[in-house]
């Protein structure tokens, strides 16, 4: 089988952690985000993958290449030269997608879940039709697209209705796709979209079923979707693989939900948890208070900082005393000062922060 990964562009609403490293690249419970992708789509039993981008793909390759040989798949990238949306890509790998008849998953770059491509495989070849999208329940779907099925047939697509004022339906776009090869040939090599002009194409002919999402879901390309689906992702972990997790039974955790990589060290009388991830390298000093925060490798967080719903950014350093809260985002190589506070502010990488930041801003 066959997988196409909307790379997609600059990453800005992830800055400024993506003025370092591509979006994709950003570590995500430890490992770049889409490690998670190529490594659920080698189990099940996807060969050739293909990575759409248009930005730094020289910055991937290296990367893309050990995981080749960890999950024995096959990465190639599709180069673009000017941004085509989201089905635009799909065309300009036609040569490769469509090698063979098996059918395609789509899948865009920064969506975390439990993924379910060998369930959707099935589901796919079951209903016979051209295409289906995963679909996820949300609370409250005048936010989104919403997807109505046909009365008589169960998970056929009848229309969307973007953000409805009227109730119709719970379920969105999760934006993973399985489709067949013979969809490609409904697109135009040019900017498209597949979300509202290939989609409603199939709608029309009654060849687009939906596939319900079990379980979490979450696009973690904006700060606060990050923080909130590492909860998400570790909460989940929590439930399949214990081990996978620091033992809430050592005396520096408080509230579970922790994971950390072997190689941090952290001080004494630590409170750490719930929903934290902390990276590779990083020293955690004495006293020193984490909850619902990432803290990415080589950094260092002195004695007695407070982090809560913030991500600190590689190779930085947080103070004695500092205190850092309210979706704050460090970029790399980043200095807070002793005693400062930080709330919410967006910090650009190679600074250093000597006074406080009371309100949500970006630091250059």
């Amino acid at each position: 089988m066959k997988a196409l990964i909307l790379v997609g562009g600059y990453g800005t609403r992830l800055r400024p952690l993506t003025l370092s490293v591509p979006k994709p690249l950003v570590e995500f419970a430890n490992k770049p985000m889409i490690f998670h992708q190529v490594k659920a789509l080698a189990e099940a039993g996807v060969t050739d993958i293909v990575l759409a981008v248009n930005y730094k793909p020289e910055v991937m390759v290296g990367a893309l290449r050990e995981y080749e040989k960890e999950c024995g798949v096959n990465i190639t990238f599709s180069v673009e030269e000017e941004p085509l949306g989201t089905a635009g890509p799909l065309k300009l790998a036609e040569s490769v997608l469509t090698k063979n008849d098996e059918p395609i998953f789509v899948l865009n770059s920064d969506v975390i879940c439990d993924y379910p491509f060998k369930d959707l495989a099935a589901f796919h070849k079951a209903h016979g039709a051209e295409a289906t999208i995963v679909a996820t329940k949300v609370d409250e779907p005048s936010k989104y697209g919403v997807i109505v099925h046909d009365r008589d047939i169960p998970n056929l697509i009848d229309r969307f209705v973007e953000k409805p004022v009227e109730f119709v339906g719970n379920r969105i776009n999760a934006g993973i796709y399985i489709i067949n090869p013979s969809v490609i040939s409904l697109i135009e090599m040019r900017p498209t979209s597949i979300e509202k002009e290939t989609f409603p194409l199939l709608v029309d002919k009654k060849q687009l079923y939906s596939y319900d999402l079990e379980g979490y879901w979450m696009d973690v390309g904006q700060p606060k979707d990050f923080l909130s689906g590492t909860c998400l992702y570790l909460s989940s972990l929590a439930k399949k693989e214990s081990s996978a997790l620091t033992p809430t039974s050592e005396p520096f955790i408080n509230g579970g939900n922790v994971l950390i990589d072997p190689t941090a060290k952290v001080g004494k009388d630590c409170k750490i948890g719930p929903n934290v991830v902390i990276g590779p390298n990083c020293v955690i000093g004495d006293g020193v208070r984490i909850q619902r925060s990432v803290i990415l490798k080589n950094s260092n967080i002195k004695d007695h900082a407070w982090v809560k719903s913030t991500i600190v950014g590689w190779n930085s350093t947080v103070g004695k005393w500092a205190r850092l809260e309210g979706v704050t985002v460090l970029g790399e190589d980043v200095t807070v000062k002793d005693e400062i506070y930080v709330n919410g502010g967006k910090v650009l990488p190679h600074k250093s922060i000597s006074a406080n930041v009371d309100t949500p801003q970006i630091i250059m």
